[in-house]
C-alpha cells in the first residue's frame, strides 16, 4: 500500500510554501513588534489573542467541513487568508492593525486546519497515521527553515527593513493557495445541511465526545497552559545578548532539526505507540525548559534547540493522530478542531499568563514554571496509561 499519496505530497507542498512565508517574520516578529512600541507583556498579549482567533475558528469551521462533507474549499480559503495578512502587518505600526493583520493570518489557520488534517487522516489508516502526520509535519517544518535562512539574508542586506519583509512574504503565500487548486475531494458526501454551524461547535462536542478523548484532550490543554509562545524563547536570547542574526541562525537551527525529526518519529510513534512517544516528547520539554533559561552560551543554545526539535516533532503531529484515532470519520475535522478550539482559549491565558510572570519575577521563572509543570501532566498521563494505551491500540 502507497503510505505518502499524492492529497498528502500536496499539502505537504502547500504547507512548506506556508511556513516559508510565515517564518521568514516569526523570528524577526518580536523584534520588529519592540521597534514599533510593543512592550513584552502586550507581546504576549497579541499572540494568545492570535491564537485564540486561529483555535475558535477551527471548531467552527472543522464542524462545517464534517456537516458538508467538504475540505477542500475550507482548505484553499484558509491559505488564501493568511497569504493576505502578511503585507498588511507592514500598512500601518497602531496596535489595533497589528492585532487584526494577525487575528486574519490565524482566522486563516482556523478554516484550513481541521479540513486539512481531516484530509490527511483519510488518507491514511491506524497503523501508518505517524508516518503521514509525520511527513507532513517535517514537509510544513521545512519551510520554516527555508522562510528564516531568506530572512537572514535579505537582513545582511537591508538590516531593520522588518516591513518589506513582510510584502515579500506574500510570494511563498501566494504560491501555497495556487498549488491548493491540484487538491481534490476525496468522494466525501455532501450533507443538505438545514441549520447552520453554531460558532461554538466545540461546546457541543465536548459534551458528546467519549471519556477518552476528554481524558487525552485534557491533559494536552493543561500542556497548552503550560507552554506558552516560542516567542518568549527568542526573547530570553535576544535578553542574554544575543544579535538578530544570531537569533535567526538559532531558529533555522530548530526547525531543520524539527523537521529532520518529524518523519523518522512518525515512524517511532507507528512502532512503539503514539501515547508512547507523546510521552517521551513531553519529558524532552521538561528538560529544555528546565535548562535553557540557565545558559548564555549560543553552542549550548544549539544542543537545547535540537532537543526542543525532537520534542516539537514528538509530539504535534503524535497529538493529532491520537486524536483522529479516537474519533468517527466524519467527525474527524469537528475532534480535531475542538481540541483546537480549547486550545486556543487555554493559549490566550498562557501566553498572557507567561508574559505576566516575565515582567513581574523574570525570564528564569517563567521557563521554570512550564518545565515543573510538564512534570505534573507526565504524572497525570501516566496515571491513566491504561486508558490512553488502549486509545492507541484500538
Amino acid at each position: 500500500m502507497k503510505i505518502i499519496t499524492r492529497s498528502i505530497w500536496i499539502l505537504s507542498l502547500v504547507s512548506l510554501f506556508t511556513d516559508i512565508s510565515s517564518e521568514m517574520l516569526y523570528p524577526v516578529m518580536p523584534l520588529y513588534l519592540k521597534h514599533i512600541g510593543f512592550s513584552v507583556l502586550l507581546i504576549g498579549i497579541l499572540e494568545g489573542f492570535a491564537e485564540a482567533a486561529a483555535g475558535l475558528s477551527k471548531s467552527y469551521f472543522g464542524k462545517w467541513s464534517d456537516n458538508i462533507g467538504s475540505r477542500v474549499p475550507f482548505v484553499r480559503l484558509g491559505y488564501l487568508l493568511s497569504a493576505l495578512s502578511k503585507p498588511m502587518m507592514a500598512a500601518f505600526t497602531f496596535p489595533a492593525w497589528i492585532f487584526s493583520a494577525r487575528a486574519l493570518d490565524r482566522l486563516g489557520k482556523g478554516v484550513r486546519t481541521g479540513a486539512r488534517d481531516a484530509l490527511l487522516s483519510d488518507e491514511s489508516t491506524p497503523q501508518n497515521k505517524g508516518k503521514v502526520f509525520g511527513f507532513h509535519r517535517s514537509m510544513d517544518t521545512l519551510g520554516a527553515v527555508i522562510g528564516p535562512v531568506g530572512a537572514l539574508v535579505f537582513l545582511n542586506y537591508y538590516p531593520g527593513q522588518y516591513q518589506t519583509m513582510f510584502v515579500l512574504a506574500f510570494l511563498p503565500g501566494m504560491l501555497s493557495v495556487g498549488a491548493t487548486f491540484l487538491l481534490k475531494e476525496k468522494g466525501n458526501v455532501r450533507h443538505e445541511v438545514k441549520t447552520p454551524t453554531p460558532f461554538f461547535a466545540f461546546i457541543q462536542y465536548w459534551k458528546e465526545s467519549t471519556p477518552a478523548y476528554k481524558r487525552l484532550v485534557t491533559g494536552l490543554l493543561f500542556f497548552s497552559f503550560i507552554n506558552s509562545s516560542d516567542i518568549f524563547l527568542l526573547l530570553l536570547m535576544k535578553a542574554n545578548g544575543l544579535k538578530d542574526v544570531q537569533l535567526i541562525e538559532v531558529y533555522i537551527f530548530y526547525n531543520l532539526c524539527y523537521a529532520v525529526f518529524a518523519y523518522p518519529i512518525g515512524h517511532l510513534a507507528d512502532r512503539i505507540g503514539l501515547y508512547n512517544t507523546l510521552m517521551i516528547g513531553l519529558a524532552v520539554f521538561a528538560v529544555v525548559y528546565g535548562g535553557v533559561s540557565f545558559i548564555h552560551a549560543v553552542p549550548l543554545y544549539l544542543l537545547f534547540f535540537a532537543l526542543y526539535g525532537f520534542y516539537a516533532a514528538g509530539t504535534e503531529g503524535v497529538s493529532k493522530a491520537l486524536i483522529s484515532n479516537i474519533s468517527l470519520k466524519k467527525d474527524t475535522a469537528a475532534a480535531i478542531g475542538t481540541y483546537a478550539a480549547l486550545t486556543s482559549l487555554v493559549t490566550l491565558l498562557s501566553s498572557s499568563v507567561a508574559g505576566f510572570i516575565w515582567f513581574q519575577w523574570g525570564p528564569k521563572a517563567a521557563f521554570l514554571f512550564s518545565s515543573v509543570g510538564a512534570i505534573i501532566l507526565l504524572i497525570y498521563f501516566v496515571t491513566v496509561r491504561k486508558t490512553l494505551y488502549s486509545i492507541d491500540h484500538s
